[in-house]
């Protein structure tokens, strides 16, 4: 990388790049990307989320702008198209933009050179960028989070996720810029996703606690098991913006924590039944 480039990163302080990452696919990265940069630019911000899951390119169909893909990361990335044709504006959030992947290259058209000369681009214009991870330690997923000042680490509270977490944790404290160049390190925060309090008082699930003494980073919060993520995603909208429900109440908590807010923690408990419910015995 040239040290113009490098240069550009270390003095453009003001916009701040967070990676969505994990080690193990399917524990809801992608749901997290779209809906983390989504609270955000509801909450004021000029936020892009970018799709690095080069070959199977998710992240448009969640957040509802599939059909509106012309342009990808790569185009730009080789010189095919501008960076201002290939970023997608959101029809719901004036403030969000869409920076899709290719769904017909794989992770080694990725370059980090090509990559640092976008988000350069990107932090002029944007407060927030967001990286959606794939799944993995493989080249897209060390691209994702090169550049990253902050990281959020998703899991599930599952064993397998975990551990898959904190190797993903080692990467982020070695295979970084800022671990390259000496600099303060990537800010880490935990969110753990399909989580059922009910399961984990039988003993079927790993309670939040336990997840956060394994990997030791700074909690932002749980997302509870919920029909209305599939529900959304499925309708190309962000749960974010879908109708209220725990999952878009957890993640705007969460977005509010990662932003410096005092809020308490949320569905992490069984519900209480009701008084009528223990007289007549329902659930």
């Amino acid at each position: 990388m040239t040290e113009k480039l490098l240069h550009e990163h270390t003095e453009q302080t003001q916009a701040k790049v967070v990676v969505v990452t994990s080690g193990k696919g399917g524990v809801g990265k992608t749901t997290t990307s779209a809906a983390f940069a989504s609270a955000l630019a509801v909450r004021g911000y000029k936020t892009v989320v970018i799709d690095f899951d080069v070959g199977l390119r998710n992240l448009d169909l969640i957040m509802g702008c599939e059909r509106r893909v012309v342009y990808d990361l790569l185009n730009v990335i080789h010189g095919e198209g501008s960076l201002n044709q290939a970023l997608i504006k959101d029809k719901r959030v004036g403030n969000l933009y869409i920076l899709p992947a290719s769904q017909t290259r794989d992770n080694d058209a990725l370059s980090i050179e090509g990559v640092g000369e976008v988000i350069a681009a990107l932090r002029k214009n944007f407060e927030y960028i967001i990286c959606d991870s794939p799944a993995g330690i493989e080249k897209g997923a060390m691209t994702a989070m090169y550049f990253a000042d902050e990281a959020l680490v998703v899991t599930n509270p599952e064993i397998s996720s975990v551990r898959d977490s904190d190797r993903i944790i080692g990467m982020l404290a070695s295979k970084t810029r800022r671990a390259e160049q000496n600099l303060p390190p990537v800010k880490e925060h935990l969110i753990i996703t399909r989580y059922d309090p009910l399961r984990v008082t039988k003993g079927d699930m790993l309670s939040a606690g336990d997840v956060n003494e394994i990997l030791a980073i700074p909690f932002l919060g749980v997302v509870p098991e919920s029909k209305s993520v599939l529900a959304a995603s499925n309708s190309g909208i962000p749960v974010t913006l879908a109708d209220e429900g725990d999952a878009h109440e957890a993640y705007f908590d969460i977005v509010d924590r990662f932003l410096g807010e005092d809020k308490p923690f949320r569905f992490m408990d069984v519900p209480r039944k009701g008084i009528f419910s223990r007289l007549f015995g329902g659930r």
